[in-house]
């Protein structure tokens, strides 16, 4: 019996320790961490604020389109080659035109998009105003007593 035991013991397969030991982490390798995670966090961003031209609707960060996607590869790449956000963002509006932009810069006509809903709203106030005025002044006319 103990040796039926023991040639199962022989024959059976082993937990071998790993061929590599595990290495730590050194702090050379931290640099390139934070700096990939400040890659991330600017690709999103840029990502964020640039229009799909598939979906429209949406922005590249959003967007599940294919074109989406390779257009934020572009952003990744343009970013980790050292052009600033600003530059990338440059690159595609000269590229699409200021369409691609999901929110216009305020100047020239794009200023109309600012400007409009306000003078829209005071100008709905106005004539709300003087409208309730005339029609409250033509009940106190109408209510006077006849002599």
């Amino acid at each position: 019996m103990i040796r039926l035991l023991f040639v199962l013991l022989a024959t059976a397969p082993q937990a071998q320790a790993p061929a590599q030991p595990q290495t730590v982490p050194s702090v050379a390798d931290a640099p390139r961490t934070v700096q990939e995670t400040q890659l991330e966090r600017d690709t999103r961003q840029l990502a964020s604020e640039l229009r799909c031209p598939v979906c429209q609707g949406l922005s590249l960060q959003d967007s599940p389109s294919e074109l989406s996607q390779e257009m934020r590869a572009i952003i990744r790449d343009q970013l980790l080659a050292g052009r600033s956000v600003e530059e990338v963002k440059q690159y595609f509006v000269a590229k699409y035109g200021e369409w691609i932009l999901l929110e216009p810069t305020a100047h020239g006509f794009n200023l109309t998009v600012y400007i409009a809903p306000v003078l829209l709203l005071l100008g709905g106030a106005a004539f709300l105003y003087f409208t309730a005025r005339r029609w409250t002044r033509q009940q106190r006319e109408g209510a006077q007593p006849l002599s």
